[in-house]
């Protein structure tokens, strides 16, 4: 008898399995049918853009190698096809790279948001913070984290970035008597983040001090490069896909690391916060931080940020406050020891205006102009954000007539090694800085903060620590390049090199010595 209720269950079953079957095929052919649609918009769209060309199914993903050569395959099609061409990521997703200034001022002026691809990708992360909110949100984030980079702010934060730098000029003594090469990014992470823990979050962390290997750098690490694996991988492009995957859980395991580090963080402030609900009151105890701004923020109905925003902020700003400096001082330091003759004058410029002292002031930031210079020059060749890219959301005309229509991913890739824009682009020449060169040439030209109502809220916060942490370095230390480790590039949300960036280094007062 069970078994024959069984057998009837299963038949009647049966229409059942076949109608969802029917249901589950219809969807996907309706859904290819929408991609092939937009694929042939998307050669149409096109047609005005030529580029290099793409397999059918992978796009120009197999081109990129992640093996160092990636940025300069750029560059040569930017050479081959000025000021924009269409690059495919799999069959159906097509960005146009644009790597010319006056292509860039007109992406860069607009309203669009964050292209709704790629950033989705670290939505899943950092939430709908600043970097990838849009609209009104947006808006008014921006409005309500504007105070927290007001200089009465930010001039405190000189003195904390330095003592970081100190800490990590000591740990340096090891390397500064051998004559041997040591990896800096490594360092230089643990001290970005241990400055921005001190100045956005007043939280004295002693990361640098502290044994081991750091868990949130190593999370956001394996964030950044999941990203870009699920970025390339068409497949992953959905998110079922990639959620049953390995790098699905890997990504969710760096995901929770992240999390749990600065949800810590914020604990400790609310708890600290309690008493103090006025910022003239927290003021009054300690120097102003973003995340009394971010707490006590209120609009013009009295409402703050949910905790949810709170966490999304914070995520964001522990991320872009530590690796994207961390790129950006990394890469200068080694820039600086491939050219003595830059370095030199550096030192001496910086020796005279910190007159004796051993810590950067505020003040001492404006003394140090080809300093300066040489910094905006390896932000020139190593940008830390190598990329940012816009979603267009009306039709865009360019200077030269051509148009990209409503919908359209943008990508900006490349432009500052446009040798249309820069004569001989892969020299180092800090010189292209100085007041005379810079205007008689475009402003979009040069954009490692990006440029428009979209800029980058930090840029000074960013800019104050490469210089203090640059000074610091050169007073104290000659540095020396390893012709046997250079750098291989790989594009990631935030420049690496796949082998570390390696220098020497040797006391200044040793080196003046030996010569």
């Amino acid at each position: 008898m069970e078994s024959t209720e069984a057998f009837v269950t299963f038949q009647l079953g049966w229409p059942q399995m076949h109608h969802l079957f029917a249901l589950l095929c219809l969807v996907a052919v309706v859904k290819l049918t929408m991609l092939l649609a937009e694929r042939r918009d998307a050669f149409r769209n096109f047609e005005a853009f030529p580029g290099p060309p793409a397999h059918w199914l992978f796009g120009h993903v197999k081109e990129f190698k992640q093996d160092g050569t990636d940025l300069d395959k750029f560059v040569k099609w930017g050479q081959k096809y000025p000021y924009a061409f269409p690059m495919w990521f799999g069959p159906f997703v097509c960005f146009m790279n644009i790597h010319h200034p006056d292509y860039v001022k007109t992406l860069l002026i607009s309203t669009g948001p964050k292209d709704d691809l790629s950033y989705k990708f670290i939505e899943s992360w950092l939430g709908e913070g600043l970097l990838v909110s849009k609209g009104q949100k947006w808006l008014r984030h921006r409005r309500l984290l504007t105070p927290g980079f007001h200089y009465d702010v930010l001039k405190p934060y000189v003195k904390l970035v330095s003592d970081s730098a100190k800490t990590m000029l000591d740990k340096w003594e090891s390397y500064a008597n051998t004559n041997e090469s040591f990896e800096l990014f490594k360092h230089v992470s643990l001290m970005t983040l241990d400055s921005i823990l001190k100045c956005a979050f007043s939280d004295n962390s002693n990361c640098q001090t502290d044994s081991g290997t750091n868990a949130y750098i190593k999370a956001v690490y394996e964030l950044s490069n999941l990203i870009n694996l699920r970025f390339r991988t068409f497949p992953y492009h959905n998110d079922l896909i990639f959620y049953l995957s390995p790098h699905g859980f890997r990504y969710r395991k760096a995901c929770k690391v992240a999390y749990s580090h600065t949800e810590e963080v914020i604990r400790k402030r609310k708890e600290a916060l309690k008493e103090e609900k006025e910022l003239d009151r927290v003021q009054a105890k300690r120097n102003l931080d973003f995340l009394d701004i971010l707490l006590l923020a209120r609009d013009e109905k009295q409402q703050g940020l949910s905790d949810e925003d709170i966490r999304a902020e914070v995520d964001t700003f522990m991320f872009e406050g530590h690796d994207t400096t961390a790129s950006g001082i990394s890469f200068i330091l080694y820039s600086l020891a491939c050219h003595p003759e830059h370095q030199k004058i550096c030192r001496e410029e910086i020796i005279q205006a910190m007159d004796g002292k051993d810590t950067m002031e505020w003040e001492d930031l404006s003394k140090i102009p080809y300093t300066t210079m040489c910094i905006k020059e390896s932000l020139r060749l190593y940008p830390p954000v190598p990329g940012m890219s816009r979603k267009i959301t009306k039709p865009m005309t360019f200077f030269d007539g051509r148009t990209l229509p409503k919908g359209k991913l943008s990508i900006v890739y490349g432009i500052h090694r446009n040798a249309a824009v820069w004569e001989n682009p892969n020299v180092f020449d800090p010189l292209r800085f100085l007041p005379e060169n810079v205007s008689t040439r475009s402003p979009h030209a040069f954009v490692p903060f990006s440029a428009g109502p979209r800029n980058c809220i930090g840029q000074t916060f960013a800019m104050n620590e490469l210089k203090v942490a640059t000074a610091l370095t050169l007073k104290r230390y000659q540095l020396i390049e390893d012709p046997a480790q250079k750098p291989m590039l790989i594009p990631r949300l935030v420049l690496r090199s796949l082998n570390g960036i390696h220098i020497k280094i040797k006391p200044v007062k040793a080196a003046k010595g030996l010569a």
